[in-house]
Order: structure tokens, then sequence, then C-alpha cells
């Protein structure tokens, strides 16, 4: 280590530290931290991991997400503020004990938050990432949730078929060609599975709006985030599979979001 534990307990030597590792919000993260408490030398470590390039996520064990505390294991994909969107366009479109999944799931932050807001859901998830399914299910669990290990609908109970109101799917959607382009935070500490969606970032949709149908009651909703530019591609293909799309933007968290809906019967 650079310096000693005793110099790094006060604030203004931790924001002296992250600073120099190139932390832009370094005020904020050295009190998040010192808040985190431990024995000098553990505080010392965590800046240590930070400086090194570690998500501050994966330092404090926790994102917050929506208000509320997410925790996050190292490699799990940290949860964007951005995606907290995505959660505000699903709350009105379901009712206290809807049945919700939460499609390569990650953390489990989205599911988490719908059913906080909501006052519960009956919650499922899953997520192809052994590390990710063990990180998820303290935080769905918590909800009340259940989260299965495997490849998007594949774990899925058989009983849920048709019954979903709120499919909410997270998945990756940068192109393999960018993923290389992206922070060091992301592309070295976080599950390239997480992240990259394919020649056009849209394979994984394209998967998932495959099956949404079959999975969906009827006039539920499949949501998902996207970027600007994939936007018109993404709802044409909501559209080939027999859903009805709607673009929500939101210019200040820099956040594009696609819901599909199943018709209702008629």
């Amino acid at each position: 280590m650079s310096a000693s534990s005793s110099s790094l307990v006060t604030f203004s030597a931790v924001v002296t530290r992250l600073r120099a590792a190139g932390c832009v919000f370094a005020e904020d993260e050295a009190r998040l931290i010192l808040s985190a408490g431990g024995v000098p030398a553990e505080i010392d470590a965590m800046v240590d991991r930070r400086a090194a390039g570690l998500p501050l996520e994966h330092v404090l064990g926790w994102a917050d997400f929506r208000g509320l505390r997410i925790s996050i294991d190292p490699g799990v994909f940290v949860p964007r503020r951005r995606t907290e969107f995505l959660v505000d366009q699903a709350v009105p479109l379901a009712r206290p004990g809807a049945v919700v999944v939460d499609l390569c799931c990650g953390s489990g932050a989205l599911g988490a938050a719908l059913a906080s807001a909501l006052g519960g859901v009956e919650l499922y998830a899953t997520d192809i990432d052994p590390v990710a399914v063990r990180c998820a299910r303290r935080n769905v669990g918590a909800a009340g949730g259940t989260v299965y290990a495997g490849d998007l609908y594949e774990p899925l109970p058989a009983a849920l078929r048709g019954r979903v109101d709120l499919l909410l799917a997270n998945v990756p959607y940068v192109p393999t060609e960018e993923v290389g382009l992206l922070p060091p935070e992301a592309r070295v500490h976080e599950a390239r599975v997480a992240l990259d969606g394919g020649a056009d970032g849209l394979d994984v949709l394209r998967r998932v709006t495959a099956g949404a149908g079959d999975w969906l009651a009827p006039g539920g909703s499949l949501l998902f985030e996207t970027s600007g530019r994939q936007a018109p591609t993404a709802m044409a293909i909501v559209a080939e599979g027999g859903l009805e799309p709607r673009l929500a933007e939101c210019d200040e968290l820099d956040a594009t979001v696609i819901v599909g809906t199943r018709p209702s019967a008629a």
C-alpha cells in the first residue's frame, strides 16, 4: 500500500487518495467508505481497492437503487441509475400481488425495487451467471421472491406460462465490438455476459421477445432498456413478436425504455 492505515482514516486523506486515482466524486465516495466503519486497516483496504479501479459498489458491497440498499458482490453487474426509469415505467402498469418476472436479473435490483414500490408482488427472477444468482437470492429473497439459475425462461416454473403481468428484462445491449470501449469499471469488473448483446447489441432481446408472448398474461407487458440509436430496431423486434410497442425516454437520466404489451383477449 502507498499510505499507512493511520493516514487514510481521515476524510481529507481519503479524498486526496481517491482524487489521485481519478475518482471524480472523491468527496462523496470518501464519505461512503468511511461510513462503512471498520478498523483503519479495513478502510485502508477499501480505499486501495477503489483506487485500483474496482467499482465503488463492489468496494462497499451495496448499491443504492431507487432508495433501496441492494447487495452487490464482486463481478456482479452494478444497477445503473438510469435503469430506475424502467421501474418507474413498470409501477403504473401493475398492482399489488402482480406476477412479476425479472429476466437477466443480475443483482435482482429491478424486481426488488418494483416489489418495494407496489407493496409486494409474486416475484420470480432468473440469471445465467451463478455469481449473480447467489447475489440476487439475497435481494430478491428479501422481497419474498425466488431466483432460478438458467438461461432466460428455461428455469421458470411452467405454471407461470400465460400468467406474468410484468416481464422485466435488463438485457445486455452493448454491441460486441463496442464492449472494449466501455469504462474499465464495467469492462474489467463486470461479467461480460451482462454487457455483450451480440453483433448489433440486440441478440438477447430477440430471444426474450420471441418467448414473451407465451409467458405474458393478456394485457401483460415486457419492459426493457436499450439505447436511443437502437430503439427503432428494438421497437420493430417487439412488434414482430406480437406485442404492442411503446417508447419512453428520460433526457435527465439518458434512459430509453421500450414497453411491449400483449394484446388483451377479445
